[in-house]
């Protein structure tokens, strides 16, 4: 089976003397998972998920048991007053948006910590001009750059001095940069900072690729809102679009007026039949999570082996389930896409090419043969066509089926 599936025989004996030198971080990562299922097991029982829970509604959505227990479940799961978990909120990016836009007023200061966010919401802030951008609105932009993957203490106590800052944002994710992804000791020790300095900052963190990656998550650390995609970690490759925005109680409901109306908020937004989905997706969360870090920790040491530049290391700390691979060539990097796009359960006779996608200033190539459109918690990986060339794979809803991914489209 394995000749024919086109693995070679040296190719399987590398992989079984690379999975044994992993057994240590294997199991760290297991201890990991079974802490973070405990987690969500505890809030289903806590707020008793039933049958019930699994109905639909439509329409306006008033009265909907089924999303409104969803969202206590994450409120509970990230130790948050509130929580607002949507069908409605189409990606991270539009659930960023809806917090930007609901918490920030005409002459507020919008300030990234960890450098310029990513790709996509160059728009929505006004670093690319776009007349429905924040700075359309008055939103005032400022951003301060990492120094060697790392907070610039210095500046940000400097600044903040200075005064006149609404919300800081933070991305954890390294988005389409070459810097590092981080982790949350270096988060709790940047938000104890700007705590000392002014209490009252709001403080936003960007988790997409995060979630569960750690057995703490950045309310627990000081922050004060939260935001991810469903179609990543928290849906478990599941639950099949939507996006969630956990945190303080009053900031929850800016978002939700935000999202539908003033007067309305969280009250109305049909679950339109995805509450078991929704649910389903996050209890499996925790495992599929655990698989997507084995098979990133999997491909960078076997890829380390075959002279590849991968970040990060095998063995280094993890804060997501991102894994680069610089290339320093377009066609190199747009053939390993392709050659995941290949290995693929859906889609796999298709060849994605570098195109002009919405949102970005690069063209992007996208190889996700995935049951869900865009899901990149299923086994992807994609590029921006700039130098210096990474592709950046992550997700893997299974270990095996990751590992057998890398084997088909790239050794």
């Amino acid at each position: 089976m394995y000749k024919k599936f086109g693995i070679k025989e040296e190719v399987l004996e590398l992989a079984d003397k690379v999975e044994k030198e992993l057994d240590t971080i294997f199991k760290e990562k297991d201890k990991i998972k079974e802490y973070n299922s405990l987690k969500v097991l505890n809030a289903f029982q806590k707020f008793n998920i039933s049958e019930m829970h699994f109905n639909s509604t439509s329409g306006y959505g008033y009265g909907d048991i089924g999303r409104d227990t969803i969202e206590q479940i994450f409120a509970e799961i990230f130790y948050a007053e509130d929580a607002l978990v949507r069908t409605q909120l189409i990606s991270g990016t539009h659930a960023l948006t809806v917090a930007l836009f609901g918490i920030l007023r005409p002459g507020d200061t919008l300030l990234s910590i960890s450098g310029k966010p990513y790709d996509t919401l160059d728009s929505v802030i006004g670093i690319e001009e776009n007349k429905s951008s924040l700075k359309s609105f008055g939103v005032k932009y400022e951003q301060i750059d990492l120094i060697n993957n790392d907070f610039d203490y210095e500046q940000i106590e400097k600044r903040l001095v200075e005064g006149n800052v609404k919300l800081i944002e933070i991305q954890r994710s390294r988005g389409y940069s070459e810097r590092k992804s981080i982790v949350l000791n270096k988060v709790e020790k940047v938000i104890k900072l700007i705590k000392s300095i002014n209490k009252d900052i709001i403080i936003m963190i960007d988790n997409c690729y995060c979630e569960f990656v750690e057995k703490k998550e950045p309310i627990e650390v000081g922050a004060d809102i939260v935001v991810g995609s469903l179609i990543k970690n928290l849906g478990g490759g599941i639950a099949p679009n939507g996006a969630y925005i956990v945190g303080r109680k009053e900031l929850i409901e800016l978002c939700a007026e935000r999202l539908t109306a003033p007067g309305l908020g969280k009250e109305v937004g049909a679950s339109l039949g995805i509450n078991k989905q929704i649910l389903q997706g996050l209890f499996f969360a925790p495992s599929v999570v655990n698989s997507s870090l084995k098979t990133a920790i999997f491909a960078s040491k076997i890829l380390e082996k075959f002279g590849f530049n991968v970040e990060p290391s095998y063995d280094e700390e993890r804060a997501d389930i991102v894994q680069t691979i610089k290339f320093g060539d377009a066609e190199k990097l747009i053939k390993y896409c392709q050659g995941i796009q290949m290995a693929s359960p859906v889609d796999s006779g298709s060849i994605p090419e570098p195109w002009e996608m919405p949102g970005y200033s690069d063209k992007i190539i996208m190889a996700a043969g995935a049951f869900t459109n865009g899901s990149s918690i299923e086994l992807s990986c994609d590029a921006p066509i700039r130098p210096p060339y990474i592709a950046f794979m992550q997700g893997g809803l299974t270990y095996e089926y990751g590992k057998l991914r890398s084997f088909k489209g790239n050794l």
